[in-house]
Order: structure tokens, then sequence, then C-alpha cells
């Protein structure tokens, strides 16, 4: 994000999602003007949760874990949602490598509170794995997604250079081998 940007339409936006039957998709993923320059490759290389690493390290979060929230959306939440903060946030959790943004928001909820009761050395390691996987799959789709944008802004980009002349074949051309 911007230094700076306006909190707001991030809560009214949260704030539907909750109430809503709709998947969680990430305010960003429609052109939000919030976010700085390369802000999209640094979320979809989960770069933008990096200096999360120092909160691990000092004990306030977990590798794995139900994702944090921020209070103003906590104190939205009835007493059974509120339960998915039973146990240490994490960086990546069940719920980010079963849907993520493709889930709603009781189904988030259903999702923190299944491994907050099924918590085992083996789901977590299994999370880590899926995690590195999801992120190489985002980027990967984040790099397509600047691609069209770039062809949108430029259609030119788009078309094959014209080999014709050039010793290459128009696609009527036939070929014929003796």
């Amino acid at each position: 994000m911007k230094l700076s940007a306006e909190t707001q339409t991030h809560e009214r936006y949260f704030q539907e999602l909750m109430r809503s039957d709709c998947p969680m998709t990430k305010l960003d993923a429609h052109g939000d003007p919030r976010l700085a320059p390369f802000g999209r490759i640094l979320r979809a290389s989960g770069l933008d949760e990096l200096p999360q690493i120092f909160n691990v390290l000092c004990g306030e979060m977990s590798v794995v874990g139900p994702r944090p929230c921020l209070p103003n959306e906590f104190a939205g939440y009835e007493p059974r949602q509120q339960e998915r903060m039973n146990g240490l946030p994490g960086l990546t959790g069940y719920w980010q490598v079963n849907g993520k943004n493709k889930t709603t928001f009781n189904e988030m909820i259903a999702l923190h509170l299944f491994f907050l009761n099924n918590m085992s050395i083996l789901l977590d390691l299994i999370i880590i794995i899926t995690t590195f996987a999801l992120i190489v799959v985002q980027l990967s789709e984040s790099e397509l997604a600047g691609q069209r944008s770039r062809q949108l802004r430029d259609p030119r980009a788009s078309k094959a250079p014209d080999r014709e002349g050039e010793g290459g074949h128009s696609p009527t051309t036939q070929v014929s081998h003796p």
C-alpha cells in the first residue's frame, strides 16, 4: 500500500464481504489505486508478508495458523467467528491453501476452525509445502495478468511479427520436400 493510504475503502469492502455470500476477492484484484508501484508483484509473491517473520521470531505469530485480522474486523465478528483467533495467527494457513480468495467469509471461518481443531505437525508441513507451490502459481498468474494489461495498452505488442519476405513462410504456403 502507499504510505498514508486511506483505509475506509478496505473497511467498507470487508464489512460487505462479511455480510454477503460472495468470494473474498482481494480489493486490489479490481485495480486498487492505493497499491504502490510493483505492489501487485509483491502481493502475488507473498513478499509483502515478509516483515511478519519478525512477529514469528518474537513468538507473536506462527508460521502456520489462522490469518490475522484487524481489530475493526474482529469487532464485527460473532462469538463463533471469534473462535478463529484461539490460536496464534500464521503467515500461512489452511484457508490460504484451500481456496483463499475463492471462499466466502463463513467458509474462511470454517476452514480456520477446522485447522484449529486438527492441528498437527503433518498438517503444518502439508500447508507449508502447498503454500510454496501456490506462490509459484500466483507469480505465474500475476505475470500473465501483467502481459495482458500491457497488450491492452499496446495492441501491437501482442501481434506476431510478419515473417513473409523474411525467409519465412506464410500460413498458406505449402512446402514440399523432395
